[in-house]
């Protein structure tokens, strides 16, 4: 019966324009098809703890690319292309031909011959992630229109320079399965805070992410961070208009305390500044190496005069009941344990592990999704098919 909600559910949405496709921004997608990947995610999921197999290929190859360190989301796309029934290969750009000047057109067609799915991860310098994402899908594009490719490899985001759709994806996910449905989240009030890292650089995708898809909810969505953290414009844009759309709110706020003050939902993690990020990625460019050191100096010396900005019991009392729901994309800088001072609590990070660690279960089902709609032309059909079939995904005596 669970599953022929999520299949009643696929079967009212406009999925069209997913066939084939990529995913890039959540933003760029319609209501429909951010629905269709959370209810396509449940979906496999829940055929998946039944013990049958959800596998749609016999063979094919899914292609990881992490120009960032990752654990979660590396294990996750594996994870998800594992369920899927494809192998993965991680291309190390440091044993390939592109360190000789191999072109990023002719890079993506050699990788993909027999591969139906690409996830990347490019998120440390402003301006070129998303863009480099693109060079890469247009050239898949043009090889299989011209023959070159059997099939299209579907592209999937994993992280560049404006948006973490997979991980956004997954928090809002737990948040619906936390609250009981997107119905009872309109007016719910989530804080995206910055938080002190005693480290520098952290990528801007996550507060952008979250602020651009949670403001499709309905929901009260504030940003909060210390003068001189702000994140890309355009992205403010996308969540003010989202917000109008949905007849929810969405502000900015120098003040942590007014965030996280009858917030439901807070999400206190560390990012880097904007303007930073855009010096940073010009001194790479440029091979400054002492300016990217003065700069890196100048950024910690910043962050350490917020030690204050961190989730602490005494703001956490301050939320909904004092139980807002916590999250974080993890790992987490936590004070006493990770570090002398980071951006939560011991104690509070602690009470909310188990949560988290769901939270973070929802990606590996969220990637699997976005490539399942992609190579699906019937995504209900499909799921409907495998729960026919019932294979068992283990053999059980």
């Amino acid at each position: 019966m669970e599953l022929k909600h999520y299949l009643d559910r696929l079967g009212a949405l406009d999925l069209s324009k997913m066939y084939n496709g990529d995913f890039f921004l959540t933003w760029e997608k319609s209501d429909d098809e951010i629905e269709a990947v959370f209810q396509v995610a449940d979906a496999l999921r829940n055929l998946r703890e039944r013990n049958i197999s959800t596998k749609i290929f016999k063979s094919g190859l899914g292609v990881s690319l992490f120009r960032d360190n990752s654990t979660r989301t590396r294990f996750s796309f594996t994870s998800a292309c594992n369920l899927l029934g494809l192998c993965v290969q991680d291309l190390d750009e440091g044993k390939s031909q592109i360190a000789h000047g191999e072109t990023v057109r002719e890079t993506a067609n050699m990788i993909s011959f027999m591969a139906d799915a690409i996830g990347i991860r490019d998120d440390m310098y402003i301006g070129k992630g998303n863009s480099y994402m693109h060079e890469v899908a247009d050239a898949l594009t043009e090889g299989y229109q011209s023959g070159v490719l059997e099939q299209k490899p579907t592209l999937v985001n994993l992280q560049c320079d404006i948006d973490h759709p997979t991980q956004c994806m997954a928090d809002m996910l737990h948040i619906l399965h936390e609250f009981g449905g997107a119905e009872n989240l309109r007016g719910k009030k989530l804080a995206m805070s910055w938080a002190y890292s005693p480290s520098y650089g952290k990528p801007l995708s996550v507060p952008q992410g979250v602020i651009g898809l949670m403001t499709r909810f309905g929901m009260e969505v504030v940003l909060a961070h210390p003068e001189g953290y702000e994140v890309m414009p355009e992205t403010l844009g996308v969540a003010q208009k989202n917000a109008q759309k949905t007849g929810g709110k969405f502000s900015v706020t120098n003040n942590m305390a007014e965030a996280f003050a009858g917030a439901d939902v807070v999400y206190p993690k560390s990012w880097a500044p904007f303007a930073a990020m855009e010096q940073r990625t010009k001194l790479y460019e440029a091979g400054d190496g002492d300016g990217i050191k003065a700069l890196e100096k100048e950024l910690l010396g910043q962050n350490a005069a917020h030690k204050d900005w961190s989730c602490t019991e005494a703001f956490m009392k301050t939320t909904r009941d004092g139980k807002a729901l916590y999250l974080h994309c993890l790992p987490a800088d936590i004070s006493g344990v990770s570090c002398e001072a980071g951006e939560v609590d011991a104690s509070v990070f602690d009470r909310y592990r188990t949560p988290l660690y769901k939270e973070a279960s929802f990606k590996p089902y969220i990637i699997a999704a976005m490539i399942f709609l992609a190579k699906c032309k019937n995504p209900a059909g499909t799921l409907k098919a495998l729960e026919a079939r019932a294979r068992n995904r283990a053999f059980v005596e």
